[in-house]
């Protein structure tokens, strides 16, 4: 019972998702319409989009249990961290000025941003070639969790999973391009919302209710060494906790394929509606996964564990909570997770091809190419990034000792976003920042991201390094932290002792700001 309905809700689901790729070739006849969808897009399928393509099945299948099971209910505050600081902060601080200075410049992705914004090819280039070396690995990351989950009702092989999802999105965005991917977004928000909520439902349920859920996880000692450290406020480990809200929540705003849905809204009205939207699915569905994650310990004698290690594989505790559930909602789970992580895999795919093709392919032509050529060679580079992300997700799979891809995979967000967070940020509002400084950040943010790949995948035992370095590079959530708080540091000082722009050029960026616009009294008062 359960194999047919996930099939027929797969069928369907799939049959929607190719039908709005072509439907939205309409829209995609341009660079401008298939990178941003003509700047036009409302506030519905903006605050979707960038939701979707922040919450994948990483979050539902692997954070959710892994800090559901460390911190307990208080991984909640992840979700809602990511609310409030990853959606309502980022859109309100980022949204409009992202908009206005981006058009204003004609910038179609971060690294063009960086090389307009600063007046320089080869930040655009570098900042180019650090999207493609840590976007790549990021993106085969959406596919874990993938395998645990279909094995729960189908008997394939992982690979064919992978392969399936991977050409069923590469070709509903090689087809419609940016708009196809902000509607197909909202449909598989609108199934994710849904389906958090109905898994949630049924797993309390499962175990007596809220209440008793509660009570059960308070009984629990665990690694914690307390009783009732599971339901606590801050959970056994409050400074830990800190880091992970940090890291999912602000390095937000320091990546490309996130900040990129700023380029895309319509309005000022819709940027308003989005911000609202965009808030409320956060906290509906990243605040209920980790809610959901946090009843995790309840299931420890059903999860798999490393046999080495005896430490439990997060990627198998959130199926074995599902397990037990009902048909119907098994195949509801099947869906969501399909649904986050194909919103999430068009994004980024999205995002690498559009910059390598118009930030490094381009400018290397010697001749001018016109917008059809660009497009397509846009698709080829689509294919091109599916496919090798697929192919490094069935690696790791069928190859457990490549330790390489999985640390890469770990260090990514941090390396994009301790590169990219400051020098953007302080970019849309301070005529200060310079080349110099920008420069120093990329170094920055790379340089602390792979060096703490190397002490990964060395197994390097880092306690003795003392109190300081040894916590921050006791993992990558820690050392993804540093590297981004350590930018917005950076970047002022060094800016205050480089060589800034010209005052001409700068007040020619910074015009876009002081442009007149009528409205109504409504939207503002009359002085």
């Amino acid at each position: 019972m359960t194999v047919i309905l996930c099939a027929i809700m797969l069928v369907i689901f799939f049959s929607v998702m190719i039908y709005v790729g072509f439907y939205s070739r309409k829209h995609a006849t341009d660079v401008n319409g298939f990178v941003l969808g003509g700047r036009g897009v409302g506030p519905w399928l903006t605050a979707f989009a960038f939701g979707t393509s922040y919450f994948s099945a990483v979050i539902f299948v692997g954070y959710a249990g892994q800090f559901g099971w460390n911190f307990g209910l208080a991984s909640t505050w992840a979700g809602l961290g990511n609310a409030f600081i990853g959606s309502l902060l980022a859109w309100n601080v980022l949204g409009r000025r992202t908009r206005i200075m981006t058009q204003h410049l004609d910038a179609k992705t971060m690294p063009d941003f960086f090389g307009k914004r600063f007046d320089s090819d080869s930040l655009k280039i570098v900042a180019s070639i650090i999207v493609f070396i840590f976007l790549i690995p990021y993106t085969a990351s959406l596919y874990n969790g993938l395998s645990s989950l279909f094995g729960l009702v189908f008997d394939i092989p992982y690979w064919i999973v992978i392969s399936v999802m991977a050409i069923l999105t590469g070709l509903y965005v090689i087809f419609g391009g940016y708009m196809a991917t902000a509607i197909n977004d909202f449909i598989q928000g609108i199934i994710m919302l849904f389906g958090i909520v109905a898994v949630i439902g049924a797993v309390l349920i499962d175990n007596g209710g809220l209440t008793q859920a509660t009570l059960s996880l308070a009984s629990i000692t665990g690694d914690a060494g307390w009783q009732g450290a599971y339901t606590s406020f801050f959970g056994p480990d409050p400074l830990a906790l800190l880091f992970v809200v940090i890291l999912t929540s602000l390095g937000t705003w320091g990546l490309p394929q996130m900040v990129g849905k700023f380029y895309a809204i319509k309005s000022e009205k819709d940027i308003h509606k989005g911000t609202v939207i965009s808030t409320v699915f956060a906290i509906v569905v990243a605040g209920g996964c980790y809610f959901l994650g946090g009843f995790g310990r309840l299931y420890a004698d059903q999860i798999v564990y490393n046999p080495t290690t005896g430490k439990p594989l997060f990627d198998s505790i959130v199926p074995s909570m599902l397990a037990t559930l009902p048909s119907i909602i098994v195949a509801v789970v099947i869906v969501l997770v399909l649904s986050a992580s194909m919103s999430t895999l068009s994004s980024l795919v999205l995002t690498s091809s559009s910059t390598f093709t118009l930030d490094v392919i381009k400018p290397l032509k010697k001749q001018e190419m016109s917008e059809k050529k660009t497009v397509n060679i846009l698709r080829i580079f689509i294919v091109f990034f599916v496919a090798i992300s697929a192919v490094i997700a069935i690696l790791k799979d069928s190859h457990p000792e490549m330790t390489f891809i999985a640390q890469m995979m770990g260090v990514s967000w941090g390396a994009l976003a301790g590169a990219f967070l400051a020098p953007f940020l302080y970019g849309l509002y301070w005529k200060g920042v310079t080349k110099a400084a920008t420069s120093v950040c990329f170094v920055w943010g790379c340089s602390i991201a792979i060096f703490q790949m190397f002490i990964s995948l060395g197994g390097v035992d880092v306690s003795g390094w003392g109190p300081v370095l040894g916590y921050i590079f006791k993992s990558s959530i820690n050392s993804g932290v540093i590297a981004m708080v350590g930018g917005l540091i950076l970047v002022p000082i060094i800016s205050f002792f480089t060589k800034k722009q010209s005052d001409a050029k700068l007040n020619e960026i910074f015009a876009c700001y002081d442009k007149k616009t009528e409205t109504t009294i409504k939207e503002h008062l009359n002085d």
